[in-house]
């Protein structure tokens, strides 16, 4: 899960999706033409057919959500100790047709940054109030 995003979202869908799919990895996504933020996902068929924050296709339509989940034995390639980029992960999975996805309808809230948080506190408020 991303550290600077507040995703609202029951889990327990996408865990279910997650042990479903048979992937070593399903990422969550939000079909976004480019409103929130640079489409980076080309989605089809429950199956990311590509993820890259590089390479731009007019199939991109979805964004990366924040909420992943990815086997151990997919990280496993990467050697101990050394730091590496998810994306790159994501990336490479996409490409060998090995990345399920798993679509939202709610879009994500960033809250790393002051105009970020002061938009997810109204909301929150705004949700609070109904209660």
């Amino acid at each position: 899960m991303y550290g600077d995003s507040w995703l609202d979202i029951a889990y327990a869908p996408v865990v279910d999706a997650f042990m479903l799919s048979g992937a070593p990895a399903l990422m969550t996504v939000f079909r976004n033409d480019g409103q929130w933020d640079t489409s980076n996902v080309w989605f089809e068929d429950g199956r990311i057919r590509l993820y890259d924050k590089a390479e731009r296709l007019p199939q991109m339509r979805h964004i990366d959500w924040g909420l992943s989940m990815v086997r151990a034995d997919a990280l496993a390639v990467r050697p101990a100790g050394e730091p590496f980029d998810l994306a790159e992960v994501y990336s490479g999975l996409s490409r060998q047709g090995k990345l399920a996805g798993y679509e939202v309808s709610t879009r994500f809230y960033e809250i790393g940054s002051v105009a970020g948080l002061h938009e997810t506190d109204a909301l929150l408020r705004k949700k609070l109030q109904s209660l």
